[in-house]
């Protein structure tokens, strides 16, 4: 069954704000939601980046939604026994409302300890580590694990969900895709490429395929432009370099090279709902389960009444 739910962005909200929002999201209709998890945002016109570990305590005090992380990397900047313990406990919060999506992560998260930044090989080497330990840790069993990556020792966690966390995983080429589909609980992407969904079936994966996309709603889509423009620039950047520029600074230089135009190709902008529809279903048409749109730029409130009175009977 195909659903829709709500992109709430770390990178452009404060913890608190984010809380609100997510409230505000349940109340028009929403009954799921994804988190991004970053230790910086992409650019410094973003301004925001929580540890999101608290807000989703506060998002499981104060909603029924089912919660997502998307994604967060359990591999460079927090050690995966470390990460078993935060995402048993928000599962144990939340009985059967709670995802640890995950991925291999960028640069500019990962490096802030001074560790080395791995080639993407090694980060999923890491990455399917780092699941092991985690899936062991979920069992309440006493750990000790020597690994390539990690070391282990007489961990145990106590605080346990009466069900360990759905582990989706993100993947943008053929090896994280079939690492996706071997060890994950789904597959995790923001391009609608049935190309994609089809490898990971072909791969073998048999959970949900989950989108995140934006758009940037308001009534003058010419400011809707603007501010999509100003806040994810980013989105424009080809290639790896997401995973590879270090600081805000570098991914506000590489995005001086974006123009308006470009943005507004990848986030549609603007009043009109069937244009907003379009942009939804294109993701459904090319394979995915699951949606999670995410509202570009200070107007939640308005988008979620657009949302209410004019996407959901289209796309209902």
């Amino acid at each position: 069954m195909s659903e829709i739910g709500y992109f709430l962005s770390s990178e452009e909200h404060s913890p608190s704000a984010l809380v609100r929002y997510a409230r505000q999201a349940e109340e028009a209709g929403f009954a799921s939601a994804w988190i991004s998890d970053h230790y910086h945002p992409w650019t410094d016109e973003q301004g925001e980046a929580s540890f999101v570990w608290c807000v989703i305590g506060g998002i499981a005090a104060t909603t029924e939604l089912r919660l997502t992380t998307g994604v967060t990397c359990p591999t460079v900047r927090i050690h995966p026994a470390v990460m078993a313990q935060a995402a048993a406990t928000a599962a144990e919060m939340m009985p059967g409302r709670f995802r640890f999506g995950l991925g291999t992560g960028e640069n500019l998260n990962e490096h802030i300890l001074g560790d080395h930044w791995p080639p993407a090989p090694v980060r999923l080497e890491m990455l399917e580590e780092a699941v092991e330990v985690m899936r062991r840790l979920w069992t309440g069993s006493m750990v000790n694990h020597h690994g390539p990556h990690y070391r282990v020792e007489n961990a145990r966690i106590y605080s346990l969900p009466d069900e360990p966390p759905p582990v989706p995983i993100s993947a943008f080429g053929s090896k994280a895709l079939a690492l996706a589909a071997r060890i994950g609980d789904g597959f995790v992407s923001t391009t609608p490429e049935a190309d994609m969904v089809q490898r990971y079936r072909a791969e073998g994966g048999t959970g949900p395929a989950m989108a995140g996309m934006k758009v940037c709603w308001a009534t003058d889509e010419a400011a809707a432009r603007r501010t999509a423009h100003r806040l994810w620039a980013q989105t424009g950047i080809p290639g790896e370099l997401s995973q590879e520029l270090r600081t805000p600074a570098h991914f506000e230089q590489a995005s001086s090279l974006v123009t308006e135009d470009q943005v507004a190709e990848s986030i549609v902008c603007g009043p009109d709902p069937e244009r907003h529809v379009a942009a939804i279903e294109q993701y459904f048409e090319a394979g995915f389960d699951e949606v999670y749109v995410c509202q570009v730029g200070g107007d939640q409130e308005g988008f979620f009444d657009f949302y209410r009175s004019e996407l959901r009977p289209r796309l209902t």
